[in-house]
């Protein structure tokens, strides 16, 4: 029993000095006992009083006080330096229990490339606000991307090629980019041999892609060939491109998410099937940070749940 009370005592003491701790690194931070009380929402007689007591404990000065303001000392800047790393990890470490045990909750906010935003995205976000009553969805469906930096939205999921190291990302998929016709052009596709021979024909470009004009492609035993193809209609998203070549306006290079359908109903037919173009990721991608909200985990959770089997 003793031991458990000394046990209880010591962590009753550690608690108390990490508070003289947050009280001490707020009067540095705000350069004032008044607004160091204003920030922790208490009185300056308590701040004053915390801080003097942690210099009589330890027997030195941490404060130099005049009427116009409240500085550190050399040994205060050094001790301020260690509070500030200790109340980081300490608030993290609150931070991570808070996140575990909370229910997702609030308005999630996210972008999705436009495509794959409502063939893949969307059933998804119907599915999420039925299993967690608390969370609202806020989409923003767009083939321009949206700076995740810019703080308007918490989550990305972005079809393609990562170019932004500074950010995080999870890979929750993968998809392959297939060249399709028109049914109409059965025939001739047919009886084309290499990527060569699309040169001539006319092409949907998708204008959102770095280059949509120049395409390359491999084979099992071929060596691999480039081709630079002749655009007639220019478009800026991916569904209005698969419309196009639908329509007969030319082929196309189109990610199979968004075509597997219109292949499967015969809308479409793929062309040259036994040349591979390069494929792709896709991926749930965050601003950096150590820590994230449940909404955004359990969102992510349920994406990889209902799309690992359909990217796989």
């Amino acid at each position: 029993m003793q031991k458990t009370n000394n046990m209880e005592e010591a962590g009753a003491g550690n608690f108390a000095n990490l508070k003289r701790l947050a009280y001490f690194a707020a009067v540095v931070e705000t350069g004032s006992f008044t607004a160091a009380a204003d920030r922790l929402g208490i009185t300056k007689a308590v701040v004053s009083q915390q801080v003097a007591r942690l210099e009589r404990e330890f027997r030195t000065t941490l404060l130099t006080r005049t009427t116009r303001k409240v500085a550190p000392t050399d040994a205060g800047r050094s001790f301020y330096q260690r509070c500030a790393l200790i109340l980081k990890e300490a608030g993290e470490a609150f931070d991570e229990l808070a996140e575990v045990a909370a229910e997702p909750s609030g308005t999630l906010r996210l972008t999705a490339a436009l495509d794959y935003g409502i063939t893949a995205v969307v059933p998804v976000i119907a599915e999420f606000t039925r299993r967690y009553p608390q969370c609202k969805v806020d989409a923003v469906l767009s083939d321009q991307s949206v700076d995740l930096m810019s703080g308007q939205v918490e989550l990305a999921i972005r079809v393609g090629w990562l170019t932004d190291l500074g950010l995080q990302a999870r890979q929750i998929g993968s998809f392959r980019q297939l060249l399709v016709a028109p049914p109409s052009w059965g025939r001739q596709v047919r009886g084309l041999q290499a990527p060569q021979d699309i040169e001539a024909l006319p092409f949907v470009a998708n204008t959102a892609l770095r280059d949509p004009a120049h395409w390359s492609f491999s084979h099992q035993t071929l060596a691999p060939q480039s081709v630079a193809v002749r655009p007639v209609v220019l478009l800026d998203a991916t569904l209005a491109v698969r419309e196009a070549v639908r329509q007969g306006a030319g082929l196309s290079v189109l990610p199979d998410y968004a075509v597997a359908e219109d292949l499967e109903a015969g809308r479409l037919v793929q062309v040259l099937p036994a040349w591979s173009l390069l494929s792709g990721g896709i991926h749930a991608v965050f601003p950096a940070a150590r820590f994230r909200p449940a909404k955004v985990k359990a969102f992510v959770d349920l994406l990889v749940e209902r799309l690992g089997p359909l990217n796989s």
